[in-house]
């Protein structure tokens, strides 16, 4: 179990998938607003002058220093669906998320998001 209490620390870590490539920098962490545990990870991509924000979940991820693996291939983090970097994900599109990944979404009972910044 990731505690939530590291998860300030994570920052600036390297993102990498479950063969060691690199995907990006982590820029934030977000968790289930029902649980209150980490859910996914915002992952800063893209070229120095064009970056983008892309999301990825945290169900497996392992924590080591300097860096998070994540359980999800580099090429399927990379075509998620994307923010700019001082852009916040729209409650309406965040269930295009959790669908890019497969996993099931689920809203609270009146309507509240799934995910909330940390």
């Amino acid at each position: 179990m990731i505690e939530a209490a590291d998860i300030r620390e994570w920052r600036t870590h390297q993102v990498i998938d479950p063969g060691g490539h690199k995907i990006g920098v982590l820029e934030a962490i977000y968790v289930d607003t029902s649980t209150d545990e980490p859910a996914m990870a915002t992952v800063q991509v893209g070229l120095p002058t064009r970056h983008r924000l892309v999301f990825v979940p945290l169900d497996g991820a392992i924590v080591g220093p300097g860096y998070v693996k994540v359980s999800y291939d580099k090429s399927l983090v990379k075509d998620c669906p994307a923010i700019g970097t001082d852009d916040v994900l729209p409650a309406t599109d965040e269930e295009a998320v959790f669908q890019h990944y497969g996993l099931a979404y689920q809203s609270g009972t009146a309507g509240e998001r799934q995910l909330a910044r940390r």
